[in-house]
């Protein structure tokens, strides 16, 4: 039974931060390339950031140098802290685990709102 569950969605206002958690279970965590997508009704999901077993990361361009993913082996976590949030952020934002070098996600959650207003 392979659970991914998010936290620490909510509103903030533009200029603030978030810091949004992840936790695995049900998987040989280690193996994992994790990843945060974030979904708007309307558009295309958009991988937001991913952070490999061996902590290489990637970020899409709309977010780099705001936004960093981390992982904790240990814990079985991966987070992404959100700086300088902007509206445009807002979305439903979704962890999803891959054991494979490429391909699709073996594992989705279920997500967690972030909304982003004043």
């Amino acid at each position: 039974q392979v659970q991914l569950v998010e936290s620490g969605g909510g509103l903030v206002q533009p200029g603030g931060s978030l810091t949004l958690s992840c936790a695995a279970s049900g998987i040989t965590f280690n193996l994992y390339r994790m990843a945060w997508y974030r979904q708007t009704p309307g558009k295309q999901r958009e991988l937001v950031a991913s952070i490999t077993s061996s902590r290489i990361t990637n970020y899409a361009d709309s977010v780099k140098g705001r936004f960093t993913v981390s992982r904790d082996d240990a814990e079985k976590t991966v987070d992404l802290q959100m700086n300088s949030l902007k509206p445009e952020d807002t979305a439903v934002y979704i962890c999803a685990a891959r054991i494979a070098t490429y391909g699709s996600e073996n594992y989705w959650g279920q997500g967690t709102q972030v909304t982003v207003s004043s």
